[in-house]
């Protein structure tokens, strides 16, 4: 990322002098590779017009961010590159202002100096992150999560100091717009690391105001989620792939994620929707939460029948893998004695989900609705829909094998006679 070679625009569009900072000097520096260029830039004057004049040159995406501090974004196919006024006119300034000093490294493109007036490279090599000030974490609250994002993703730790000072500045979360939070959880949600991060959030009085019934029960499960999410992939490996895929290509939540966020909102599915939207999340992660707390209790139900893994198979649909999940922590951290073996318990129905030709789990139809209602002479009506479902579940028992007696089959139910 330092090398301007790699930038989706020409070192000679910037003015000298004009300094990267951030996360993108401070994963150069860790020798942090990115797929997707996240560029920030601090000029000492015409940020705005610099900016505006690149994304013309480029045909790129030009975002007035906050036209008072002169901010401004250029937005290219695989990177976005932020430009920022100095404040004061003063690069020092600016890097005073920051949250940690690790991300208080400036560099010069055009003489490849490094400029670090806080020592962040120190704190670098010790995998540290330190304030530089309470009064810049209390100026933009978000700071005081972004702490711990940033220790799960680079895998650092929290200088007690600054730790301490973010538990002193908790309440101040709620200033916060929830969808900045819902960001940075999530995050944390999508990595093992995140979750004993997620869990020193709670701790320390950051999470409670948006995840009001947590316990610490609750919370320490995510640890226990991430534990059999490793285990039933390194028995199913496509589990795992399943595990890893998003609820949808517009919604980068994986169904893993949607397991560990399901630990965190209230089990009443009802009371969860309105915790989640609250926080903004999107119909499809909100159905996928209640979805997941709706059916565990019956997934966690031992001896199901035929008929009962069928309906739920159907209810669950993609979710199945973060409820099966979910179910496992549940048995291992609160239920299982030193002798169980929970992965035992949802063994079949695991085998069957991943199974494509399981017919309780992926049921084919015999006949179809249309056939059906030509065959019975009946009109098109749930009735027509239910008729089907008792036919699949009738396949699924041995009941039936053949159009000719699936049609028989629901003519009995109806009570039609030849």
């Amino acid at each position: 990322m330092f090398s301007p070679e790699n930038w989706p625009f020409s070192l000679e569009l910037l003015p000298q002098p004009a300094y990267m900072v951030g996360g993108a000097v401070r994963d150069a520096i860790l020798g942090k590779t990115r797929e997707y260029l996240d560029l920030d830039f601090v000029l000492p004057s015409d940020a705005v017009k610099v900016a505006r004049k690149i994304a013309t040159h480029y045909k790129a995406g030009f975002v007035l961010l906050d036209p008072q501090r002169q901010i401004a974004r250029v937005v290219f196919p695989h990177a976005t590159a932020d430009f920022a006024q100095a404040e004061a006119n003063s690069l020092e300034t600016d890097l005073h202002r920051r949250d940690f000093t690790v991300n208080a490294i400036a560099y010069n493109p055009h003489t490849q100096e490094i400029i670090d007036p806080l020592q962040g490279s120190i704190d670098l090599q010790q995998r540290l992150l330190r304030m530089i000030s309470p009064a810049n974490l209390e100026d933009d609250p978000l700071r005081l999560m972004r702490a711990y994002r940033q220790a799960a993703q680079l895998g650092f730790t929290i200088e007690p100091e600054t730790q301490a000072a973010i538990r002193s500045l908790a309440s101040h979360i709620t200033k916060v717009a929830p969808e900045r939070v819902r960001v940075e959880l999530g995050y944390m949600l999508a990595n093992a690391q995140g979750s004993s991060w997620i869990a020193s959030a709670w701790e320390d009085g950051l999470i409670t105001p948006f995840f009001k019934y947590a316990t610490k029960e609750s919370v320490s499960l995510l640890a226990v989620v991430d534990s059999s999410a490793s285990q039933l992939t390194e028995i199913w490996q496509q589990f795992g792939v399943e595990l890893a895929q998003y609820v949808r290509d517009t919604v980068k939540t994986t169904w893993l994620a949607i397991a560990k966020l399901a630990t965190l909102v209230n089990p009443e599915p009802e009371t969860a929707q309105i915790e989640l939207m609250e926080l903004t999340y999107s119909r499809a992660e909100i159905k996928a939460v209640t979805t997941v707390l709706r059916l565990l209790p019956q997934l966690k139900t031992p001896l199901m029948s035929l008929r009962e893994q069928y309906f739920l198979f159907q209810e669950a649909g993609f979710v199945f893998p973060a409820i099966a999940t979910l179910a496992v922590a549940h048995t291992i951290s609160v239920e299982a004695r030193s002798d169980d073996k929970p992965l035992d318990m949802y063994a079949p129905l695991i085998t069957r989900y991943l199974n494509p030709d399981d017919l309780v789990a992926h049921p084919t139809a015999l006949l179809s609705g249309e056939a059906l209602m030509l065959a019975l002479n009946i009109p098109a009506s749930p009735l027509v829909g239910q008729l089907l479902k008792e036919i699949t579940v009738a396949q699924i028992e041995g009941k039936v094998s053949t159009q000719e007696q699936a049609i028989e089959f629901a003519a009995g139910l109806l009570g039609i006679r030849d």
